[in-house]
């Protein structure tokens, strides 16, 4: 039986203790969660690497690049939260979130969101310059005002959503001075925004029944299993592909480091056929999942050393 608004409502402000009476650990839980905090960790790695890969050398800049563009991350997620506030709370894998678990009132993941995006910003135009700043403000807008009301119109909103994990790094290769014509950037751009799509079909194959339960359009009511992990599949091998045109764009300085990026990218072609080979059932999927974030950290990591011991 569906609970009305009011029940909620009342059920919520009942849970939600007194702010002075939560200890700093409760307080840091919400805001972390609030804040999707692993998510903005991974935009702050992305911002930081092409920041590396475009200075000649390094300095305090990269520092507050990295910080801004978190706290916009940062603010974007808990705006979310209070966007999808309703359907959140009818989905297994996100009912315990801030808002509809009651641990915060959806007020106050706006205000949240509101602090959080004014630091950021002045953070940005006063440390860094007006096009990085624009770069990532646009990105707050296009999460939270396109890909979020996106998602309940289309089963293929990730595909324009994903442009949200593309911009970080081009963030952090503006702030180090880079231009937006230079090609070089727009080519680890084109890895996060092909990233994220089997990223999130993934995670869809895991949970598509629970973003039905949402009201979401999945991909789920278009595809069968056996088509949507070979379509995931493809995209899979679309990623891997523009990992190693990257060394036609970007040099690379140090053949270890070539070859780091051939064995890693070997690597997750033999995850990605042997996906591709099974049954998909959970846990090849969760497997493969968690290969493609391995590898895209492996990426970053790579890049970023090869490019820092040059600097340094």
């Amino acid at each position: 039986m569906k609970r009305s608004s009011a029940n909620i409502s009342n059920t919520r402000s009942a849970a939600i203790p007194a702010i002075e009476a939560w200890s700093f650990a409760e307080m840091m839980k919400v805001f972390t969660d609030l804040t999707k905090f692993r998510i903005t960790v991974l935009v702050s790695f992305t911002t930081g690497l092409g920041y590396i890969l475009a200075a000649n050398e390094l300095s305090f800049t990269m520092f507050y690049v990295i910080a801004g563009i978190f706290l916009l991350a940062a603010a974007s997620s808990s705006l979310n939260h209070w966007q999808e506030k309703n359907t959140d709370a009818l989905m297994e894998r996100t009912k315990l979130r801030p808002i509809p678990s009651g641990r915060i009132e959806p007020a106050g993941a706006v205000y949240v969101s509101l602090g959080l995006l004014i630091s950021g910003s002045v953070l940005l135009l006063a440390t860094t310059n007006f096009t990085t700043f624009a770069v990532g403000l646009f990105t707050f807008f296009w999460y939270n005002g396109v890909y979020t009301p996106l998602k309940r119109k289309t089963a293929f909103a990730i595909i324009p959503g994903a442009l949200v994990g593309a911009l970080p790094p081009v963030a952090g290769w503006t702030a180090a001075g880079g231009s937006l014509g230079d090609g070089r950037i727009w080519i680890i751009a084109a890895y996060f925004f092909i990233w994220q799509i089997p990223h999130f079909w993934l995670l869809l194959m895991l949970y598509g029944s629970d973003y039905e339960k949402g009201g979401f359009p999945t991909l789920n009511k278009i595809f069968g299993h056996e088509q949507l992990k070979r379509i995931t599949s493809m995209w899979l091998v679309g990623n891997i592909m523009t990992a190693m045109m990257i060394p036609l764009f970007i040099y690379i300085n140090y053949l270890p480091s070539f070859l780091l990026l051939c064995a890693i990218s070997v690597w997750m072609l033999a995850v990605t056929f042997r996906f591709l080979r099974s049954q998909a059932e959970r846990k090849d999927i969760r497997n493969t999942f968690i290969a493609i974030n391995f590898f895209t950290l492996l990426l970053i990591t790579i890049l970023s050393i090869d490019k820092l011991i040059k600097v340094f």
